[in-house]
């Protein structure tokens, strides 16, 4: 298959010729006259091929292209291999979608399987489905498969992402289902606010850990709190940090989920984005999407199939908990590939410098006057500090120097990240700057 696949007038005229027309117009006979288009669109000429690369290369240079990156978010720069491009670029892959006949997609379904199977690995869960949208997509159908007769709210930590908190609420406003933000206490999930909200009514609780606030939430002790109450326990992860902290089944999680953008993919001006989702086999018949399970064929070879496909297109519409439909494939085999090549020491080795870049960045901004540390908790790679003065101004005098500083908060805090694509020297040059825009 190539990149382009053109027509000529002799095969569009062998086509019409096969369905007994004369012509295009034929084809569109039974449409009333005054729905067709009787002159040309109002369209500029056709560019040559150097024009047209010519074009975008000038819409190109308008982007700002930072050589230099502190900010996180929910969305991380990391290195990607080379290998992971070259695999998932391949035309076998790129063109690939929906398994619709499962028996004849081997191949995509073996990739949905690898994928599976590693971020059961990542997670220690049991069961993984094929992925969804993002990871604010993610906890948003964790919530809804939580969901029972008598159990159908919410509780959701106010330290999560600030997006992934919109998408719970609009789900449950749909659903109209109650949704109630746990309150935040130094940066951290208020624990005693948790157990005087949970109530028989409480089906489920959406805790991120680490935080938006880059802290390490105490996962063990919230879940087990969790379950006291009868509900279940929905933990978000960053699959770096996964590589290096407890693992959401040591913590006690029904499910896992988080934004999988970190395991391969591109910044992209936002996407595309692949939210992965877990579960304990007692959770695995309310997982959204599809799951892939291995067998043998009638000649003893292994084979693919797909085992559950929760799905309204496959399931009576009443039953189905989620609308789910396309499949971030793509996006899912690109992290298969990335955590193949990576491996389990890689990802290990990748979030160990994530931490000791973001430890020392953070002592070292911190000595600088007013920019002290405003959580005390332990963070993994990202943390927030005061700022003494308008961040506007100190990104600016960043930008200047081709650094992308951290993510001001509403408040006039500043949300920072360190990743293993950040050398000392850059955060060395960081903290310099911070100094002398401080100073003036």
């Amino acid at each position: 298959m190539g990149h382009y696949i053109s027509i000529t007038d002799s095969q569009r005229k062998q086509m019409l010729d096969s369905i007994g027309l004369g012509s295009l117009d034929e084809m569109y006979a039974a449409a009333p006259n005054e729905l067709i288009l009787k002159k040309d669109l109002a369209l500029e000429p056709g560019m040559s091929e150097l024009g047209v690369l010519q074009t975008m290369e000038a819409l190109e240079y308008k982007n700002k292209v930072f050589p230099t990156m502190f900010r996180g978010a929910g969305a991380y720069r990391h290195y990607i291999p080379a290998v992971v491009n070259s695999v998932v670029s391949k035309e076998t892959f790129v063109t690939a979608y929906t398994p619709y006949q499962a028996e004849i997609s081997q191949g995509i379904l073996q990739a949905i399987f690898e994928y599976q199977t590693m971020i059961c690995e990542l997670t220690g869960m049991d069961v993984s489905n094929a992925s969804v949208y993002d990871g604010a997509t993610s906890a948003a159908e964790a919530s809804a498969m939580c969901r029972e007769r008598k159990r159908t709210k919410t509780l959701v930590s106010a330290c999560a992402h600030p997006e992934s908190i919109r998408v719970l609420q609009t789900y449950c406003w749909a659903a109209n289902a109650e949704i109630a933000l746990i309150p935040e206490k130094d940066g951290l999930t208020d624990i005693e606010a948790l157990r005087t909200m949970l109530d028989e009514t409480t089906a489920c609780v959406y805790l991120a850990s680490p935080n938006y606030y880059g802290l390490i939430e105490d996962a063990a002790v919230i879940g087990q709190t969790v379950h006291d109450a009868g509900a279940k326990f929905i933990m978000g992860v960053n699959p770096i940090a996964a590589a290096l902290l407890k693992t959401p089944a040591e913590c006690g999680a029904d499910v896992a989920v988080g934004e999988g953008q970190p395991l391969g993919m591109p910044l992209s001006f936002g996407g595309p984005y692949l939210g992965f989702m877990a579960a304990t086999s007692a959770m695995m018949r309310k997982l959204p999407g599809r799951i892939v399970g291995e067998t043998k064929d009638s000649e003893g070879n292994r084979a693919f199939v797909l085992t559950l496909q929760a799905r309204e297109q496959h399931i009576r519409r009443e039953k189905a908990s989620s609308n789910i439909c396309s499949n971030e494939a793509l996006c899912a085999m690109t992290a298969a590939v990335y955590m193949a090549a990576m491996g389990r020491e890689g990802m290990k080795d990748v979030a160990a410098q994530c931490l000791s870049k973001a430890h020392y960045m953070a002592s070292q901004i911190s000595s600088v006057s007013g920019f002290a540390l405003r959580y005390k908790g332990e963070f993994f790679h990202e943390f927030v500090t005061e700022c003494p003065v308008h961040t506007e101004k100190l990104m600016s005098a960043l930008e200047e120097k081709g650094i992308l500083g951290g993510l001001p908060l509403p408040d006039g805090g500043i949300l920072w990240c360190a990743t293993e694509m950040n050398t000392k020297n850059e955060i060395d040059l960081l903290v310099k700057l911070l100094q002398e825009v401080s100073a003036k």
